[in-house]
């Protein structure tokens, strides 16, 4: 497994400071169910290294990774507990070269382009900008990628629900780390239930599922003008030719041929097609590779599901 290939696709990392190593099971459960299955877990607390071990134990669909590892020796006592990944808050030259030489990925911390290159010369170039917001937030990001375009990001620091995808939405961004759904509060109490669905309603906030239009199959290019055309007569949506289709305004295509589905087609619009596609495959759900299209950069665009449902084919795509 390509691990940061798989952050990249999961999108949130839940960064957590657990007290009690009890409290680890019960809370990776959570993030599961919620959709999310990682966490950095940081070395902050006495509890963390065998939290990882729990997680690690008895979860191992999760990928836990540990965070603000400081010296080659937490480094080793998180691996040898199950951490797949290493996080530091700042660039440790000690730290990851260790990191390197015993084959675990480190995301190391940087603030400012000198930190940057000193990261490249290390030939590190996924990055966590770290602390985000108060480091100079998106725009710095974007500064700093002008010229070191070879470097991706995971901002961490200050990061929510109401600004996530603002971060996430930019191409160097591969993941976020965050903390507003796993508070100490909430893992404190026990509220495992309440950290699902705030994990839930982050993964919502970020692919943004919505219907993007339904697709109705017709015999041929007349047919397909014809009911074009009473729906423009019924409810004055504009008819326009698109080619393998015409539309009805925006949300109604009649396609001039039989194409996917017995009826026809839904298209669901995603913020990121890949990441749903990734949630998708993880839920059992079989994907028609064969009919994916992609962007100019190599990013899927649109993916059409296997199977049908009520006669009508689904896919998503790209807002």
């Amino acid at each position: 497994m390509d691990i940061l290939s798989e952050i990249s696709n999961i999108g949130i990392v839940p960064v957590i400071a657990l007290d009690n190593a009890n409290q680890a099971v019960p809370l990776a459960k959570a993030l599961i169910d919620g959709g999310l299955p990682c966490a950095e877990v940081t070395f902050r607390t006495a509890a963390a290294e065998e939290s990882i071990r729990q997680m690690a134990r008895h979860c191992p669909d999760m990928l836990v990774g540990a965070g603000t590892i400081l010296t080659p020796e937490q480094a080793d006592k998180a691996v040898a507990a199950g951490a797949r990944f290493i996080v530091s808050p700042g660039l440790n030259e000690e730290v990851v070269k260790h990191c390197q030489k015993i084959g675990v990925p480190i995301i190391a911390g940087v603030a400012t382009p000198s930190e940057v290159e000193k990261a490249l010369s290390l030939g590190l170039t996924t990055l966590k900008f770290f602390p985000a917001e108060a480091a100079g937030g998106l725009a710095m990001i974007k500064a700093m990628s002008a010229p070191y375009s070879q470097v991706k990001f995971m901002p961490t620091g200050g990061i929510n629900a109401k600004n996530v995808n603002s971060y996430l939405s930019f191409k160097k961004v591969i993941a976020c780390g965050g903390s507003w759904m796993v508070s100490k509060e909430l893992i404190n109490s026990g509220n495992f239930a309440e950290i699902t669905r705030l994990t839930k309603e982050a993964v919502a906030t970020m692919l943004g599922f919505e219907l993007r239009h339904v697709g109705i199959n017709c015999s041929d290019e007349q047919e397909s003008s014809a009911v074009a055309s009473q729906f423009e007569k019924l409810f004055g949506f504009s008819k326009e030719d698109r080619g393998g289709a015409y539309f009805a305004g925006e949300f109604i295509e009649v396609m001039k041929k039989p194409f996917y589905g017995a009826k026809g087609h839904i298209a669901i619009a995603t913020h990121y097609p890949q990441r749903a596609a990734y949630r998708l495959e993880k839920a059992g759900i079989k994907l028609n590779w064969d009919s994916a299209g992609y962007n100019p950069d190599g990013s899927l665009r649109v993916v059409y599901l296997k199977d049908e449902v009520g006669g009508f084919a689904l896919h998503i795509l790209q807002k």
